[in-house]
């Protein structure tokens, strides 16, 4: 092994095999990989040498001792970055780790494209009305085609909660392809911010959800905007609106949303993430017809994947060579950080 050895580590798999690939190429990094299943006796070296930990975002397919939580940070002196394998953070306690002096990134804006052209997919297929009419047609009832009558999106109205990598790309597509208007709600930009996304701004989420058409969830999921669509929130819409997420399960409510949809206050829903993934065959929203569901698949699309995993390679590496990342999600860490990196790399990080 190569003197000055930095030492990473993932669980089952990381984004797309270029990740590797890129990290292969410099002699001072070596790779582990653990399963969720790795014996105490293969898991225990690993974390007692790591530098770092490439982890997966999904807290389904991750085993709760490899989170990163305050328990994994007492198993691993020498941590320095957990790098997320995608914009998601869940499998990651942000306070946990400044605690600990360990900086936390993600690859946002790698999947973009994949996720707006989903929200896409998902407005088009309610407007549309496909699967209800696609469910008609292999049932061999019979029935008549104006049943199915939908509604063109030219000209609507979106409203965007999150307007960050994902949600500028959704204004965009919306407003450059039918020309919609486009308001969007996030407290933690200006509307000259916003604007320059192409978007309006709302003063709040209520002003948002009372005069949009569909309603698309953007935003991270955190303390702050768990609950955050409830049943308040599916009232104030509009009854023919369609309300559509691609951000995290538990920013709304499950129950509230089914509801909703019961008693038509609102007109449909698109469904990329669940508060359990995947969800249970029996999901009360899996039984309505105007719901498109699809197992947390949005920004799972080839390019995604090779996007996220090499701005997650070149990020790790950029990282370990001393740089600030410029995806740092707990920027509060920074001093504390420098001085570990300093202690355990033997020089200390710039910024």
């Amino acid at each position: 092994m190569a003197p000055n050895t930095k030492r990473v580590f993932y669980v089952n798999n990381v984004a797309a095999p270029v990740y590797l690939e890129i990290l292969a190429k410099r002699p001072d990094i070596h790779v582990d990989k653990l399963v969720n299943d790795s014996p105490e006796s293969e898991v225990e070296p690993v974390l007692a040498q790591a530098h770092a930990y490439q982890i997966g975002s999904s807290r389904q397919e991750l085993v709760m001792s490899l989170q990163g939580y305050a328990p994994l940070f007492a198993r691993c002196p020498n941590l320095l970055v957990l790098s997320t394998n995608g914009a998601g953070f869940d499998t990651v306690n942000l306070a946990d780790a400044t605690a600990a002096g360990v900086a936390v990134v993600n690859q946002a804006g790698g999947n973009k494209e994949g996720v707006a052209e989903h929200v896409m997919a998902m407005m088009l297929a309610l407007s549309k009305r496909l699967v209800v009419s696609d469910h008609a047609m292999r049932s061999g009832a019979s029935y008549r085609r104006q049943e199915f009558m939908g509604d063109d999106v030219q000209g609507r109205t979106i409203g965007i909660v999150g307007i960050g990598h994902v949600g500028g790309r959704v204004a965009e597509l919306c407003r450059g392809l039918f020309q919609m208007r486009v308001i969007a709600y996030d407290p933690y930009l200006t509307a000259e911010q916003i604007a320059a996304k192409g978007a309006e701004k709302a003063a709040t989420l209520e002003e948002l959800l009372r005069v949009a058409d569909y309603v698309s969830i953007n935003c991270p999921h955190t303390a702050e905007t768990r609950g955050m669509m409830g049943a308040a929130q599916f009232a104030a819409m509009q009854k023919h609106a369609y309300f559509i997420t691609t951000a995290r399960g538990g920013i709304h409510d499950e129950v509230a949303l089914a509801t909703a949809l019961s008693a038509g206050q609102v007109a449909g829903a698109g469904l990329d993430v669940w508060e359990d993934e995947p969800p249970p065959s029996d999901h009360p929203l899996l039984t309505f017809d105007n719901v498109v569901v699809s197992p947390h698949t949005a920004g799972i699309t080839r390019q995604s994947r090779h996007n996220i995993a090499k701005i997650a390679a070149e990020q790790m590496l950029d990282i370990l060579d001393g740089k600030r990342p410029s995806r740092l999600l707990n920027p509060e860490v920074w001093g504390a950080y420098s001085d570990r990196f300093a202690c355990i790399l033997g020089f200390r990080p710039e910024g």
